[in-house]
């Protein structure tokens, strides 16, 4: 990289197309406010000189903005924020059973017909054992007519035999989540970063190699059995993520009462068992 500069070193590190790099950078100062609604925003000269890159990539930067509805182009005055910038990030990923089924609730999925579906899902150790069967599903799960998720479900195949209408078409964690008699015993779930490849483009409606947050969610039940496992990719930008660092009601509980703190610390790291199986209990309405 002799004679490369630090930024061009930059983009060479990655493998995102270099207009989604740069339409990275320039998202990042509306969505911070450096850019305020109605602004005007650098010349396409300017980007282009700051970013080293050609005209052509800054165009493309910048037309991706607007397809998103960050910006809007005035012919003769230049590109604009635009006035109202809403906040896409809806989906909060946090900590916590009720959290995790709540905004997902009427959300609408269409199945995807796959061919040799695997019969059996990936599980880490810590994941639980293997159910004798499972239902495979595919679908990419949609919020006000915009793809947001691609789901690859693995539900053990009693579950999914109860009520095979309803998973086709609901959210399967809600609705596992409403059936009498299962005892969940523990839910989880990890989060990567990775990109799109040209499959999962296509079904978000996004560029080729654009961020995604990919989580592998795992239900177990009272015997230690995966009943649902599920690889979910999301779009980057309907995705963020909540983490209560300190609640100020909890922290007064555990100064008066060591043995609570305890406690609240013993269910946390179980995943709110008690909780999940109370849930689970509830009649599934009609």
């Amino acid at each position: 990289m002799n004679g490369m500069s630090k930024l061009k070193a930059t983009y060479a590190r990655s493998r995102v197309p270099l207009y989604i790099q740069v339409a990275s950078a320039l998202r990042r100062r509306i969505e911070t406010g450096q850019w305020q609604p109605g602004q005007k925003i650098s010349t396409l000269e300017e980007l282009e000189q700051e970013f080293e890159v050609a005209r052509v990539t800054v165009r493309q930067a910048t037309g991706l903005l607007q397809n998103e509805g960050l910006v809007q182009r005035q012919q003769g005055r230049g590109t604009f924020v635009t006035d109202k910038v809403q906040d896409k990030h809806w989906l909060e990923l946090e900590t916590s059973w009720e959290s995790l089924i709540a905004p997902i609730k009427s959300n609408i999925p269409k199945i995807i017909k796959v061919n040799n579906p695997p019969p059996w899902p990936r599980l880490a150790p810590e994941d639980g054992t293997l159910a004798e069967d499972y239902v495979f599903l595919r679908s990419v799960q949609f919020k006000t007519d915009a793809p947001y998720a691609v789901v690859n479900v693995h539900l053990e195949r009693g579950i999914y035999d109860r009520d095979p209408g309803t998973f086709l078409t609901h959210t399967a964690l809600p609705v596992l989540a409403t059936l009498d008699g299962i005892d969940i015993e523990q839910a989880h779930q990890t989060l990567i970063i990775g990109t799109a490849d040209p499959v999962t483009a296509s079904l978000l409606h996004v560029p080729m190699g654009t961020p995604t947050a990919e989580c592998h969610c795992v239900v177990t039940n009272r015997e230690g059995v995966a009943i649902y496992v599920a690889e979910i990719i999301y779009r980057n930008d309907c995705i963020k993520l909540y983490i209560n660092l300190f609640d100020r009601s909890k922290s007064r509980n555990g100064a008066r009462n060591p043995e609570a703190k305890t406690k609240s610390t013993k269910a946390s790291s179980t995943g709110s068992a008690s909780r999940s199986r109370k849930k689970a209990r509830r009649s599934k309405p009609h």
